[in-house]
C-alpha cells in the first residue's frame, strides 16, 4: 500500500492529489423584473462570497434564463444550493448536473463571472480544450450537444 517513505505505491513524487469538488450545473427562469442590472448585483454579491468559501463559477443569463456551473467544497455548495433553491429572483430550477469528484475546477480562476448567453458556447468549448478529466470532459460534451438541439435565447419565458 505505502512504500517505505510513506508515499502511496504508484504515485509520483511531483503529483499532487486532486481535490474533492462538488459541481453543480442547474438552469432557471428569471423572476419577473429581473433584468441585467439586477443580475449585474448578483454577480458582485456572489464574487465577494464565493472567494470566502472557495467557490468557483461561471453565470450565463440571456432570454430570462439563467444557466450556472458552480463548484467547489461540498458543503459550502450544499449550504449555496439551498440558497439558490430559496432565491425568489428565479424559479424553475432544474438540476443539470450535481456530483463530487477529485478533478481540476473548470473556472479556477472565477470566482463568478457572468457570460452573455451567445458566448456560452465559446466558454464551454474553451473549458472542454483545457479539461483533462474525463468526467468533465463527457459531462462538456453533454451540455454542448444539448446547445446544438437549439439556440440558447429560444428558450425565453413563455
Amino acid at each position: 500500500m505505502f512504500d517505505e517513505y510513506g508515499i502511496p505505491r504508484g504515485a509520483e513524487l511531483n503529483e499532487v492529489p486532486l481535490p474533492a469538488l462538488y459541481h453543480f450545473v442547474y438552469c432557471s427562469r428569471a423572476a419577473d423584473g429581473v433584468d441585467d442590472a439586477e443580475v449585474g448585483r448578483i454577480v458582485k454579491a456572489a464574487q465577494l462570497h464565493n472567494l470566502a468559501h472557495g467557490i468557483t463559477g461561471v453565470l450565463v443569463f440571456g432570454s430570462g434564463v439563467f444557466f450556472q456551473w458552480i463548484e467547489g467544497p461540498a458543503a459550502q455548495i450544499h449550504k449555496l444550493i439551498a440558497r439558490l433553491h430559496g432565491d425568489s429572483r428565479h424559479y424553475d430550477v432544474v438540476s443539470l448536473s450535481q456530483s463530487e469528484e477529485e478533478r481540476e475546477r473548470l473556472y479556477p480562476d472565477w470566482e463568478m463571472e457572468k457570460v452573455e448567453a451567445e458566448d456560452i458556447r465559446m466558454v464551454l468549448t474553451d473549458a472542454l480544450e483545457s479539461a483533462e478529466d474525463k468526467s468533465n470532459i463527457s459531462a462538456l460534451k453533454r451540455i454542448l450537444k444539448q446547445l446544438d438541439s437549439g439556440p440558447l435565447d429560444s428558450l425565453g419565458r413563455s
